[in-house]
């Protein structure tokens, strides 16, 4: 059994990402599992899990390989809050259920890579804040965040990760870019994390700004 490069990925479902964004989003994912089920050191480690976050919460699809991996609907309610809080909470929690430690018997899985998504900011920001130092405790071998659409607030990623993405258009396009940078970067996380616990991202597309 060779060891799993665990990648989670944190989508915001709330109601602004209603219609054409959540549909955007769909397409973008559909084009990058089709990239990485490409590459064959990507299909021999990579496990991907999606978790979803509007007012509810909810692991879409726990770690699971790419080829047994099959997108399910993801649905957008009308209206109401987006507990990322409560997400980091589950994502913790999912982490320490999934990924294997390397123990002085074996070795574990390789340090996990983090995914998040939003177009606004976190209502529950008493419990985001909290959980913050929660994410860090375990370990992530790096975490990305892109704040999607013009009303999204990058100062709350700015405390999670450095690495904070702006896309300022949420048109299929412009996701589409968005994952298959995405792609890449997990290929390279492939091949680096075995070598190096730092990894090195791809430059992103012109369409994706680094937040200084």
């Amino acid at each position: 059994m060779s060891r799993k490069l665990p990648v989670y990925l944190l989508i915001d479902t709330s109601g602004s990402m209603k219609g054409e964004p959540i549909e955007s989003v769909k397409v973008g994912l559909e084009a990058m599992l089709s990239s990485l089920r490409q590459d064959p050191f990507a299909l021999d480690s990579v496990h991907m899990s999606i978790i979803v976050f509007d007012k509810d919460v909810k692991q879409l699809f726990p770690l699971t390989s790419l080829d047994q991996l099959k997108l399910p609907t993801i649905t957008t309610p009308d209206s109401g809050p987006t507990h990322l809080g409560a997400a980091l909470q589950l994502l913790c929690q999912c982490v320490d259920q999934e990924v294997q430690r390397t123990t002085k018997d074996k070795k574990g899985d390789w340090m996990p890579l983090l995914f998040v998504m939003t177009d606004g900011k976190p209502s529950d920001t008493f419990l985001y804040n909290e959980m913050i130092e929660q994410v860090k405790k375990r370990k992530f071998a790096s975490i990305i965040a892109c704040a999607a659409g013009m009303k999204a607030k990058v100062e709350p990623l700015q405390k999670l990760t450095s690495q904070v993405y702006a896309l300022d258009v949420m048109d299929s396009a412009s996701f589409m870019k968005f994952f298959t940078w995405v792609s890449a970067s997990i290929g390279v996380g492939n091949r680096s994390i075995g070598a190096t616990d730092d990894l090195v991202l791809p430059p992103p597309p012109a369409e994706i700004n680094l937040v200084i």
